[in-house]
């Protein structure tokens, strides 16, 4: 029998929290930030996850502010966001409050101005002349090219020697806890097979692969993006599927990902906010169905900085376009659902936790799916249809609202 993945202890039942500094405050600095983390902590949050901290490239910059994913450097801080100094507190106080760190790395590409392109030339692609070029790539929308950055050779092992240095240093200087891995997949996955290692000699960290790729679990990753899911859970908000294609979905992961693989949940994250949608306009009156289905979900939920005041534009990616934080109107809701998730074993994530079972009695707009795990069982009822339905909770009749949603845990119904 194949040895299990060794996740770090404290991952099994965390709720991880997506944190984009530019926007989260006024001053999008890491000491304003800071002062937020005794909230996050009470939200029931377990991992904060910073969008890059490092420096942004001003050549070929896009709009006045540029994107955190073009990296100037890969040992320093954005003086935008502070110093070392302030994420090294950061993390400090993070981890007195139990909550864990991880930061947001760029591995595949670098601005055109990061210092590697004077100093090491033969670490990037080169075009057919020999010259460095803008990075371009094979994407869901066909190919693109991203003119801000030039990509990295990983062919060239030296490549892996830096990238593994720049990694290693974080850890060592400010304690993170791991990395969200940018584009992991564009990266060959022996590199993060090494790394990894590497790092855990260290401490031990939390991997977050921004890919869905399978391989990734073998060695490397703790967790990787449950993207087909969430084009799922949209394509179920537009009518264009609908409930019964969640079994459907759920028949092939179980094919190709091992048990023990975290998939992160989401109802949206930065890129499909800036880019995509805001929660209301995909979501609309579903919105608490959804993330009740993204908690009931094998894996690992994620929350986006500003759901829990419900996040209802899309957030400016190259610009100043700070969070309305409003009334928390969503925290009570959010707070509850963690504190579900951390307490009922069925929903922990994999080998910990139990596999989602869509039960028979669903129907195109009805999910009625159930998890366990040893003695924990939870039970969940979601309607996805715009009018009442009739259901049988248990042998009694109940009515839910439209996109309504009942949720027993252990024979008791927990009020979200």
């Amino acid at each position: 029998m194949a040895k299990s993945f060794n996740h770090v202890s404290w991952s099994k039942n965390a709720v991880i929290y997506e944190l984009n500094l530019r926007q989260f405050s006024k001053s999008g600095t890491i000491k304003a930030a800071a002062k937020e983390l005794p909230r996050l902590k009470e939200l029931g949050i377990d991992i904060v996850w910073l969008m890059p901290i490092n420096p942004i490239g001003k050549k070929n910059r896009k709009g006045s502010l540029g994107s955190y994913y073009s990296i100037s450097n890969y040992k320093k801080v954005n003086p935008e966001f502070g110093t070392e100094s302030d994420l090294k507190s950061f993390v400090s106080q993070a981890h007195k409050l139990g909550l864990k760190v991880i930061v947001d790395w760029v591995p595949n590409h670098t601005a055109w101005d990061h210092h590697w392109v004077k100093e090491h030339p033969e670490y990037y692609l080169k075009n057919d002349k020999g010259e460095i070029h803008a990075y371009t790539m094979q994407g869901e929308h066909g190919t693109e090219t991203w003119d801000d950055v030039v990509g990295l050779n990983y062919k060239n092992k030296a490549v892996w020697k830096a990238m593994t240095d720049a990694m290693e240093y974080w850890i060592k200087k400010v304690d993170l806890d791991g990395y969200r891995c940018d584009v992991a997949g564009l990266l060959p996955t022996e590199f993060w097979n090494q790394l990894v290692p590497k790092l855990n000699k260290i401490k031990k960290v939390f991997m977050l692969a921004e890919w869905s790729s399978p391989d990734l679990h073998k060695q490397a990753f703790d967790m990787t993006y449950d993207w087909p899911f969430n084009f799922l859970m949209q394509d179920i908000a537009k009518g264009k599927k609908n409930v019964l294609d969640i079994k459907k979905y759920l028949k092939q992961r179980y094919k190709e990902y091992p048990i023990d693989a975290y998939r992160m949940q989401f109802v949206s994250n930065h890129d499909r906010n800036s880019w995509n949608y805001d929660d209301v306009s995909m979501f609309g009156p579903a919105l608490k169905a959804n993330f009740v289905l993204t908690y009931v979900m094998d894996g690992m939920p994620l929350i986006y900085n500003g759901q829990e005041s419900l996040l209802d534009k899309k957030l400016a990616f190259f610009e100043k376009d700070p969070i309305n934080w409003r009334k928390y109107e969503y925290a009570p809701f959010l707070q509850k659902l963690n504190a579900l998730r951390h307490k009922e074993k069925a929903l922990w994530g994999g080998q910990y936790g139990g596999q989602i079972k869509i039960m028979p009695s669903s129907t195109k707009t009805l999910l009625v799916a159930t998890k366990q795990k040893d003695k924990s069982k939870v039970q969940v009822w979601i309607n996805f249809a715009n009018k009442t339905q009739a259901v049988k909770v248990n042998g009694k009749s109940l009515t839910l609202m439209p996109y309504g949603y009942h949720v027993v845990a252990n024979g008791k119904v927990v009020e979200l």
